[in-house]
């Protein structure tokens, strides 16, 4: 699953940049954890997984420079409109969001985003090709360079994490997902509109699962590490939209910090199944829209008819 693949919603980049420089941490934690020397010409998943690494680590120090210039392209299109997979590396996106909005910098700014633009496209199409040589290397990535089976690969584990819900109450992912017949779980943060416009929709849908032995949870991004301000904006939020569903954040250096990493277009939901397995691809967009809401529930149906078998 190439998670970089599709395109962004245009303001959740900024999110993007504030948690680059946890990104950039973890890609190196995760390189090391492998044991596998950082080489261009891998032969082995684990070595792919290192390079990966190394690359992430590239691409986030290129969007953690120059932040008050890549606010300004985010916010000079469309803003809060959620993209849809258009077919490009996000290096592309970028490339297209600088040329739409070239009016509003100088010479200069212009050769600096553009350069950085095209340094991330280059690395998007490094990254393709690993995953194409190597389909388990970004798991293996996310999961710290352990080594990942054609079998286990087609099974892929929601990362671990140990937090705390919006209210302080301690959270255990182990825990949480082994007690639902399935767990939907819903990035969003509070800047995104298609994330807030479907909070409602999300809260009425945890009734749903209620009575079906599931749950949903939401995860707010921008309240990683227990950013205060952050949960009190997202308390209210939710408060606001009626929703009363159970929202929980972590540390962002850890295994599901890094996958948020991997995360670049918001709202997405994720459906997970009682041994903590991913059941199949993520909903981008808003469950609002008639194809994401009849995509959603049909893996919520697969993973309760598996639960019951």
């Amino acid at each position: 699953m190439n998670m970089k693949k599709f395109a962004a919603l245009l303001l959740a980049a900024l999110m993007v940049l504030t948690l680059a420089a946890c990104g950039a941490a973890s890609s190196s934690a995760a390189g090391a954890a492998s044991g596998a020397a950082v080489t261009d010409d891998p032969q082995t998943t684990e070595e792919a997984a290192a390079l990966y690494a190394k690359l992430m680590d590239q691409e986030n120090a290129l969007l953690s420079e120059n932040t008050d210039l890549w606010d300004k392209v985010y916010l000079q299109a469309n803003k809060g409109m959620a993209m849809v997979e258009d077919g490009k590396n996000y290096g592309d996106f970028l490339l297209d969001t600088i040329e739409a909005a070239k009016s509003e910098f100088s010479a200069e700014e212009l050769e600096v985003l553009t350069k950085a633009a095209g340094e991330i496209r280059d690395i998007e199409n490094q990254l393709t090709a690993l995953e194409e040589k190597f389909p388990d290397c970004q798991q293996a990535y996310m999961n710290g360079g352990a080594s990942v089976s054609p079998e286990e690969g087609s099974l892929q584990k929601f990362p671990a994490f140990e937090g705390k819900d919006l209210d302080g109450n301690t959270v255990n992912s182990d825990d949480l997902f082994s007690a639902n017949a399935v767990t939907v779980v819903n990035f969003w943060f509070t800047a995104c509109k298609p994330c807030v416009g479907e909070l409602s929709d999300l809260d009425a849908l945890n009734r749903e699962l209620a009575e079906k032995g599931g749950a949903l949870i939401g995860i707010n991004t921008t309240t990683l590490n227990g950013d205060e301000a952050s949960i009190a904006e997202a308390k209210e939020v939710l408060a606001k939209k009626g929703a009363s569903y159970q929202n929980v954040y972590f540390d962002a250096s850890g295994a599901a910090g890094a996958f948020i990493q991997n995360i670049f277009a918001y709202p997405t939901t994720y459906v997970v199944d009682r041994s903590g397995n991913i059941v199949g691809d993520p909903i981008m967009g808003a469950i609002t829209e008639k194809n994401q809401a009849e995509a959603l529930q049909k893996l919520i149906d697969q993973a309760l008819a598996a639960d019951a078998g």
